[in-house]
C-alpha cells in the first residue's frame, strides 16, 4: 500500500473512531437524552436530535424500504469514493476523500445499530431578538464538509490543479 493511500485510510478511520466515540459518549456517558439540550457557549448547544433522513432532514418519512434503499446508496457510494481515493495522487484529495468516507461509514454505523443518525452539535446566533440557528449535525457530518471543501481546494485552486492540463 502506497503512503499516499495509507493517509487516506488513515484519515478514514480515525474520523470513524473520533464520530463513533463522541456518540457514544454523548450517549451513555454523558446521558444527553436525559440532560435535553446543555448549553456550552452563547452561540453552541449540545442536544440530542435522531435524524432519520439524508442531509438537513430530508427524506425523514421514507419507512423501511427508503431506509434500505438509502443503505444501499451509501455503500455505493462508499465504493466509489474509495476507488476514486485509491486512484488519487495529492495527499489533500486523498485525505479529503477519506474524511468522507470515514463520516458517511459513521453515520451507517449509526443507522444500522438506531435507526437514525445521532446528530448533536447546534449552533446559532441572536440578532435583533430573533435566534437563527445552523442544523444539527455532528462530527461524520463536519468530517465530510471538511472532505469536500480539501477535494474543491485541491481541483479548484491548489499550484497542481493551475498546472493541469485542460
Amino acid at each position: 500500500m502506497s503512503p499516499l493511500l495509507r493517509s487516506g485510510l488513515i484519515a478514514a478511520v480515525a474520523t470513524l473512531i473520533v464520530d463513533q466515540a463522541s456518540k457514544l459518549w454523548l450517549l451513555h456517558v454523558f446521558d444527553i437524552g436525559r440532560r435535553g439540550m446543555v448549553q456550552v457557549t452563547s452561540f453552541f448547544d449540545l442536544v440530542l436530535a435522531w435524524n432519520t433522513g439524508i442531509s438537513y432532514g430530508w427524506l425523514q418519512n421514507m419507512g423501511t424500504t427508503g431506509q434500505t434503499l438509502l443503505m444501499a446508496g451509501k455503500a455505493v457510494a462508499i465504493v466509489l469514493l474509495a476507488i476514486w481515493m485509491a486512484r488519487s495522487q495529492t495527499r489533500l484529495a486523498v485525505i479529503g476523500l477519506g474524511l468522507i468516507i470515514g463520516g458517511a461509514i459513521g453515520n451507517a454505523v449509526d443507522r444500522i445499530a438506531y435507526g437514525a443518525v445521532v446528530d448533536f452539535a447546534l449552533f446559532h446566533i441572536a440578532v435583533a431578538g430573533k435566534t437563527y440557528s445552523w442544523y444539527v449535525f455532528n462530527l461524520a457530518d463536519a468530517a465530510i464538509v471538511a472532505g469536500v471543501a480539501a477535494l474543491l481546494y485541491d481541483s479548484l485552486i491548489a499550484p497542481a490543479a493551475a498546472k493541469t492540463p485542460r
